[in-house]
């Protein structure tokens, strides 16, 4: 599965906090794949495709992740923790952009 989006005059949104970001990995394309979902809910919006040339910390981060939950000996503690991590990744990706856009 590969994509590109291009994104002009890339306005910000102010997302729910009740949202919980997910995180996943197009190994093919080489890009994260960002959505939202809020608490209690089944349904999952799509935000975004990051490129791992745009952010290279994300991308491992998510990989990272990823192999956490495909570990035969899953932990949750430890994939909580990458999750914050990778939330925190993102959330500073984000900042930059703001910061550029300005």
């Amino acid at each position: 599965m590969a994509a590109a989006i291009y994104i002009d005059n890339y306005k910000p949104i102010k997302r729910n906090m009740n949202n919980n970001r997910l995180f996943a990995v197009d190994l093919s394309a080489e890009e994260v794949i960002v959505s939202e979902s809020s608490k209690g809910s089944n349904k999952i919006n799509f935000i975004k495709r990051i490129g791992r040339q745009d952010n290279e910390l994300l991308y491992d981060a998510v990989v990272t992740l990823t192999r956490i939950t495909n570990s035969s000996n899953f932990d949750s503690v430890i994939f909580k923790a990458m999750d914050k991590v990778c939330q925190m990744i993102y959330n500073k990706h984000e900042e930059d952009l703001n910061s550029a856009i300005k």
